[in-house]
């Protein structure tokens, strides 16, 4: 027995030594040429060795993992790579996906991970699934899945196993210009069967971040970063028919740009877009907006999704700023309906951007230099006046400059300060505005504690008028281990403003927030693992200081033992609250009762042909007969390796939602709040089918549909409490959105692409009376039978290599 507890401590000790110790590979450059044809038969491989041992990281960590053979070596031009994952050729899943959508599909995949300067905090990624298919990411503090590479790859399946060949050229990537260098590797494997994560160089999820877990690649000796020169000339044209009144108005779609990379030097590349084009991206998933605040989009764009980590470090860079909708064209739609002589003739609903530029990279003291710019169009709207028959021209949006500065200087342990400024110039000097950030992050040496400190300062001027404001926030957190836990103090001045290029819905905040997490990694008898959090926030008014509310936020997060999961939330507010922004009058307030609300989300298991995804809501208040309640469900089916479809549906139904009315008219007007009953219903309808590994066909229908009835007005007394008034019809509405979005797209050569897409949408001025279409149905019938417009349009985007161009 005693000989047995002794085996058993020695080889715990190996292997937590082992596990500490950062794993490594000498570097072997080859002379001999290597064909990417997924096999393992030329000669340069052939006395290069292979390593193996790879430890699983989830669902459990610490266990041997299936057979996995990788070498790995490099020339003058790239880095290659081999993998051999053996395995029973029926556990391989091999579903077909669009390039880039391989995470959470039916799909074994292969991913290797380099950190080119080594310092533990940024790092490109590149997968390849066992059908074939190429992902590609750059990893820091987040992770951009937009950015894209020019690499190769291919895919082999064999008796015992699959083989992936992948070619990296250094032209993808950037590193410095040294003699001699050692880069971060890591190896990561994902068997869809059972859902196991394996590494070369163990990945401890008790310990924060990912790119401090590679191991090293070292050696590497007189690698010279080639010349980076690549063009992405595009043609696109279409026609779109919009419902303009009564009729249909006709516009043919013709543009041509190009895009331009270039490196500079080894470290820093400078990106171009000439007369961009962005009319084939997804339609944005518009909402019903009740609240006082903006609402927060996505950006589908790639000009500006792609390789922008560094420049969204600071939080203060929402680049749907950039191209939104002219400033002045509701003015002119306002215009337009006071007037019925008013017709207009145009009034554009995006800003055309004229150019972009991106410049970025690192220095050999790994400090991450970022510069953006880019130039908007002069926009005017048209009316034409009847009555006198003239036009009447109305400027919409100035020509407007954008400019970000970013020196983000990585430090030792994951550590970094960032400094950031962001800029925003009109024509006419109209408003302008200047942002800067400064930013520290500090993690100690055992990668346990992290301290987080930022000041911001914005100043807006112009003949709209100046002001100065600022923001400050601490964060204090414990990252690793079982138990876990964060405190926030966060404050905004009353005048602090970064909604020129960023995004904040409100200012004028003093918050601070305390969490406790404890996390279980060990697989019990029903669980994988399980988070549990239990957290509260108390927030008041930066000016005058005033106390707002008080939250207390409860989760518990549980992935099964089958893989499917669920996260409970549970928030309660318990006392009375002030909500200083609702009533939209400044120095007002408005008492908001305690509330208690309870969510449940969670999908089952995502490896089965049919699984699903749902999510139950309710909420009460302290009010008597005020619930809310809401629920989603969606389903996903794979047909087969090719074809998938998905639905979802959603209802939610608010029976005494409180919230601002409108102004009543007078020599006093005063915001009148009004209790509403508020009921959405939005339904997603999707489908996609791979003709293989470069073809992809996609179609997404979603309608949304969120109907508003009045019961009650009331007066808000000076201390916010309110009173019944009469009531005054005529504000209930409807809001109806519908989009169909539907995409081919061939990937006829590498980083080459032509995209065929139809886009519909209901009309802008579609109205739907809220008494005659109360039921969903009624209302979305009416729907399909109002005025859509529609577009269709082809775009060609070719690539072309400077160093290929050269060798011919």
């Amino acid at each position: 027995m005693s000989k047995l507890l002794l085996g058993s401590f020695i080889f715990t000790c190996i292997a937590v030594t082992s596990f500490s110790q950062t794993k490594s590979i000498p570097a072997v450059k080859i002379t001999q040429s290597i064909k990417i044809d997924g096999n393992p038969d030329d000669a340069a491989w052939k006395s290069i060795p292979y390593v193996s041992d790879f430890v699983t990281s989830t669902p459990v960590f610490g266990k041997k993992a299936d057979e996995t053979h990788v070498k790995i070596a490099y020339d003058n031009t790239a880095v290659y790579v081999l993998a051999y994952m053996h395995d029973d050729p029926k556990n391989i899943k091999r579903q077909l996906t669009a390039r880039d959508d391989i995470d959470g599909k039916d799909v074994d995949v292969f991913s290797f991970g380099i950190d080119t300067y080594n310092d533990k905090q940024n790092a490109f990624m590149f997968e390849v699934s066992a059908a074939g298919v190429q992902a590609d990411a750059k990893i820091s503090t987040t992770e951009d899945e937009t950015w894209n590479a020019v690499w190769e790859s291919k895919v082999s399946m064999k008796n015992n196993g699959w083989i992936v060949e992948m070619k990296i050229p250094f032209s993808a990537i950037r590193f410095s210009k040294s003699n001699f260098q050692t880069w971060g590797i890591q190896f990561t494997r994902f068997r869809r069967v059972n859902n196991e994560t394996s590494t070369w160089s163990p990945d401890d999820p008790t310990i924060d971040g990912t790119i401090n877990k590679f191991g090293e690649w070292t050696g590497l000796k007189n690698i010279i970063p080639p010349v980076r020169l690549s063009f992405l000339p595009y043609l696109s044209g279409g026609i779109n028919i919009s419902p303009v009144g009564n009729k249909n108005h006709a516009e043919f779609l013709k543009s041509g740009g190009m895009d331009v990379k270039y490196g500079i030097n080894e470290s820093f590349t400078l990106d171009l877009t000439l007369i961009p084009d962005f009319a084939q991206v997804q339609s944005d998933n518009i909402v019903l907006n009740l609240s006082p605040f903006d609402i927060k989009f996505e950006d589908f764009r790639p000009f500006f999704t792609e390789g922008t980590e560094l420049f969204n470090k600071a939080g203060i860079f929402y680049s749907r700023r950039i191209g939104a909708a002219p400033s002045g064209s509701y003015g002119v739609l306002a215009k337009a309906a006071s007037n019925p002589n008013f017709e207009i003739i145009k009034n554009p609903g995006i800003t055309r951007l004229i150019n972009g530029t991106k410049f970025s990279g690192r220095t050999k003291g790994n400090l991450g230099i970022g510069i953006f710019n880019a130039l908007t169009s002069n926009m005017n709207a048209e009316i034409l006046d009847k009555s006198a028959d003239s036009t009447i021209h109305i400027q919409t949006e100035p020509l407007t400059n954008y400019n970000i500065i970013v020196l983000d200087q990585a430090l030792k342990n994951r550590s970094s300060v960032t400094f950031t400024n962001t800029n925003v110039l009109r024509n006419g000097n109209s408003r302008n505005a200047n942002v800067s950030a400064l930013d520290l992050a500090l993690f100690d040496k055992k990668n346990r504690h992290y301290l987080f400190l930022d000041g911001i300062y914005s100043t807006i001027w112009g003949k709209l008028g100046n002001y100065d404001g600022y923001k400050a926030d601490i964060r204090y957190q414990k990252v690793s281990g079982k138990f876990q836990y964060q405190f926030i103090a966060g404050a905004m001045s009353d005048t602090y403003d970064p909604n020129d290029l960023g995004f904040l819905q409100n200012n004028n905040q003093f918050n601070y927030t305390g969490n406790l997490s404890y996390v279980i990694y060990k697989r019990t008898k029903h669980f994988i693992n399980q988070r549990y959090t239990l957290g509260a926030t108390n927030q008041y008014l930066y000016k005058p200081f005033e106390w707002q509310n008080f939250v207390i936020n409860s989760t518990a997060f549980l992935l099964m033992k089958d893989f499917s999961n669920v996260l409970i939330t549970f928030q309660v507010a318990p006392f009375w609250s002030n909500d200083f922004f609702e009533l939209r009058t400044p120095g007002r307030v408005l008492k908001r009762p305690a509330q208690y609300f309870l969510n449940i989300t969670g999908n089952t298991d995502t490896r089965k042909k049919l699984y699903l995804n749902y999510s139950a809501e309710s909420g009460i208040t302290s009010l008597p007969d005020a619930p809310y309640y809401g629920f989603t469900i969606g389903a996903t089916y794979r047909f087969n390796e090719r074809f998938q479809m998905n639905a979802e549906g959603h209802f939610d139904k608010d029976q005494a939602n409180y919230g601002y009315a409108y102004t009543s008219p007078g020599p006093f007007p005063a915001p009148i709040l009004g209790q509403r009953t508020v009921k959405t219903d939005y339904s997603i309808l999707g489908a996609s089918y791979t003709i293989n590994p470069l073809m992809n066909f996609t179609i997404r229908m979603r309608h949304y549909w969120s109907n508003v009835i009045y019961h009650h007005f009331y007066d808000v007394k000076e201390d916010g409490y309110w009173t019944e008034r009469g009531y005054i019809p005529g504000h209930d509405f409807n809001f109806n959105t519908f989009n169909v979005d539907m995409f081919y797209t061939w990937d006829f050569l590498p980083g080459s692409r032509i995209t065929l897409s139809w886009k519909n949408a209901l009309g802008r001025d579609v109205y739907l009376d809220e008494n005659l279409y109360r039921t969903y149905f009624k209302n979305f019938n009416q729907v399909l039978q109002s005025p859509h417009s529609n577009e269709i349009s082809l775009k060609v985007v070719y690539y072309i290599d400077y160093l290929t161009l050269k060798k011919h």
